[in-house]
């Protein structure tokens, strides 16, 4: 019955957050732009974003989890494009069979990325 997910996350300024995400490859989706709502798309996922203009980063805990099917060409470019790595996320096989690294947008939600070992 489920066919897919697009998780909301807070932001507090739609244009630094569309910079920030168009610089990971997302593209705006739809054709109407919505007052103080964003929905982005990287090729099967998205994600939407709900202004909160007085949130406090340090007390945000939005988090996304991306599955990839090249984790090395994913990390390598936003290396590549001078994307700054979680300083606790850099790419790494974890013990539950993933590998994984992690980044922070500007509002603090954390995006991290996963494949299969």
């Amino acid at each position: 019955m489920f066919t897919f997910i697009h998780p909301k996350l807070p932001m507090r300024d739609k244009a630094i957050t569309l910079a920030y995400y168009s610089r990971l490859g997302f593209d705006v989706f739809g054709e109407k732009d919505y007052e103080g709502y964003l929905m982005l798309q990287k090729d099967q996922i998205q994600i939407h974003f709900f202004e909160f203009p007085d949130l406090d980063p340090k007390e945000n805990y939005g988090q996304v989890y991306i599955r990839t099917d090249n984790i090395e060409q994913l990390y390598q470019a936003f290396l590549d494009k001078n994307i700054p790595i979680h300083p606790n996320g850099h790419l790494a096989a974890k013990g539950w069979g993933q590998k994984e690294f992690s980044l922070l947008d500007p509002d603090n939600n954390l995006l991290t990325f996963g494949q299969n070992v």
